[in-house]
């Protein structure tokens, strides 16, 4: 039955290695669970229907890429589109969280549509690669200024808005430590890394007195705070309009870069490069972004810690299908996961930020034109707080300074059209 519905012999590969390439992706990205509910519970909702929202998203969006698509990609919530959410959508622009599931929901079925009638390549192809990767790179940033904060290592000051932290206290120097653990078991190539720092720093702050925990496992919590709470009608809101967009193009790109990238490194790409099935691919992907708004988290999205387990042999969609299998084993785990401080997992999030940031090395620093936009871009989203104003300041820029240089060439209607909607959006609703 497995041979007939993964094809697995076609591919090369075998159920034994398949499992472990499950289980290999799995845990390079199993820090999510613990991740995910804290900025969720951020927002305000209940950590324990977090937990489980998170869980079954990641479940259900890795099955469906299993069994429909055939690639051994999985998904959970997406890093950085949870910050988005929880601390710029919900903190900075005070908007409920049953709106901002609204605007995920939406943006979802949006992504589904694009990937349906196939306007995905137009919009990828119009966007200089350049603003790719900065967008990609400011979303890093403003990872590692949400992780030092959580870590207590960055603080605010009255008159230089930000400023080192007391040293003196166990939290910053224990997330010091929990970075530097999770750096070099990464650079020893080291599978579960960052689930291995983030279970240290916690076991020590356990025997430390800094938490406690109630448990290893139970009964998963309820989900019923925040199934099928979100407010669709509250998101079509003139002002949601600039956050769902950020949801919808953020979620485009990292889908497509982490989709082809996998799909290269694992060789399942046909002799021109291109994926085959890759509208069942993004489908699946928007399809799992509006269950888990429904179910009560934030955009899900493919995750590039897929390369582990493709390293590890994994070929075809059975790989997903034992990620999903093992994200629904983790449901009863959810008392481990209450016992993780921020502290924690504020080294994972600085992390992920490294990786993030790396993009910025395909910019090409000698054109001014093009290291200026990126810079703002990037350095905006950290300081505004927030993804879509980095976004918007970003390709403002980018229009504005390559038409004073006398660059038109380097112009598409489609960067004048996003511009100037992005300059209307800033005079009027910011």
């Amino acid at each position: 039955m497995l041979e007939k519905l993964f094809q697995l012999s076609a591919h090369g590969t075998n159920v034994r290695t398949e499992i472990i390439a499950g289980l290999t992706t799995f845990l390079t990205m199993a820090y999510i669970i613990f991740v995910n509910p804290m900025m969720m519970a951020d927002a305000g909702i209940d950590p324990g229907a977090a937990f489980v929202a998170t869980c079954l998203a990641a479940a259900i969006g890795s099955l469906i890429m299993g069994l429909w698509a055939n690639y051994p990609i999985a998904l959970a919530p997406g890093m950085g589109l949870n910050a988005f959410f929880s601390y710029t959508v919900v903190g900075s622009m005070g908007y409920s969280w049953e709106v901002a599931l609204g605007a995920v929901f939406i943006s979802g079925f949006m992504f589904f549509l694009l990937s349906i009638f196939k306007i995905r390549e137009w919009i990828i192809n119009s966007i200089p690669m350049a603003l790719r990767s900065a967008i990609a790179a400011g979303i890093g940033l403003f990872l590692a200024l949400i992780a030092l904060k959580n870590a207590g290592l960055v603080v605010d000051h009255p008159a230089t808005l930000v400023a080192l932290g007391d040293l003196t206290q166990p939290a910053p120097l224990l997330a010091a430590l929990g970075f530097a653990i999770i750096v070099a078991l990464a650079y020893r190539q080291v599978t579960g890394a960052v689930m291995i720092g983030i279970l240290i720093i916690t076991g020590i702050s356990l025997i430390a007195g800094l938490s406690q925990a109630s448990g290893i496992m139970s009964a998963p919590p309820s989900l019923a705070p925040t199934y099928m709470q979100l407010d669709i009608r509250g998101a079509f809101e003139i002002g949601m309009l600039s956050v769902i967009f950020a949801f919808l193009f953020v979620d485009l790109f990292d889908t497509s870069g982490t989709l082809i990238g996998v799909a290269q490194r694992a060789n399942l790409v046909d002799e021109n490069g291109k994926m085959p099935r890759l509208g069942r691919a993004l489908m699946a992907d928007s399809t799992a972004t509006m269950a888990g708004a429904a179910l009560g988290t934030s955009t899900t999205t493919s995750y590039i810690e897929s390369a582990a387990g493709t390293a590890a042999g994994g070929r075809t969609g059975l790989t997903a299908c034992v990620v999903a299998l093992l994200f629904l084993l983790a449901l009863f785990f959810s008392p481990l996961a209450g016992a993780v401080p921020a502290f924690a997992t504020a080294p994972a999030l600085l992390f992920v930020a490294v990786l993030m940031t790396g993009g910025l090395v395909q910019v090409n620093w000698d054109d001014l034109t093009e290291a200026a936009p990126v810079v703002i871009t990037a350095i905006m989203m950290p300081l505004t707080f927030s993804i879509a104003n980095g976004i918007a300041l970003g390709f403002i820029a980018w229009t504005v300074i390559k038409v004073f240089a006398g660059r038109w060439q380097d112009l598409n209607p489609s960067l004048y059209i996003l511009a100037g909607l992005f300059v209307i959006k800033l005079a009027l609703f910011n």
